[in-house]
């Protein structure tokens, strides 16, 4: 399973020009799952996710987690995290995860998330989505369950 977090101010997704989630200050996060990913895989992210100190303190240092300053998360599901590009000119995605699987794992994350308390939206799984965000700093971290970055 791999993300790709960003701090932003704010963000929306929008399926056919209608917005379905959007936050304020927090994390927006791309999520792409593999054909081997598991709750193992899921739990990892979702830690990694609540509690990446990368929110600046009184001294503007990154010290905070999302959770700490009571910030939002909205969740994209993104295949194409899952693309392999290092053959050739044209990505292979034959490790992406199945759809029906892929939303299972896609659904978990989500749902781990709101467990913890935060306040979660969402994009919706499989659709064309256009989305907006201001990245604050800018800061972008890459997660990647098999912790191959």
């Amino acid at each position: 399973m791999r993300a790709v977090v960003q701090r932003v101010s704010k963000a929306s997704v929008s399926v056919d020009d209608t917005i379905i989630g959007e936050i304020g200050n927090g994390l927006l996060v791309f999520l792409g799952v593999s054909q081997e990913d598991t709750e193992k895989d899921v739990q990892y992210l979702v830690d990694k996710t609540l509690n990446l100190r990368i929110f600046q303190d009184d001294h503007q240092k990154m010290n905070l987690s999302v959770k700490e300053i009571q910030g939002e998360v909205l969740v994209v599901s993104q295949f194409t995290l899952q693309g392999d590009a290092r053959k050739g000119r044209r990505p292979s995605f034959i490790k992406a995860a199945e759809p029906s699987q892929a939303d299972a794992w896609y659904q978990k994350y989500i749902s781990s998330l709101k467990e913890q308390g935060v306040s979660v939206s969402s994009g919706q799984f499989a659709a064309e989505m256009a989305v907006s965000l201001v990245n604050d700093g800018p800061v972008t971290i890459l997660l990647d369950s098999t912790r191959l970055f």
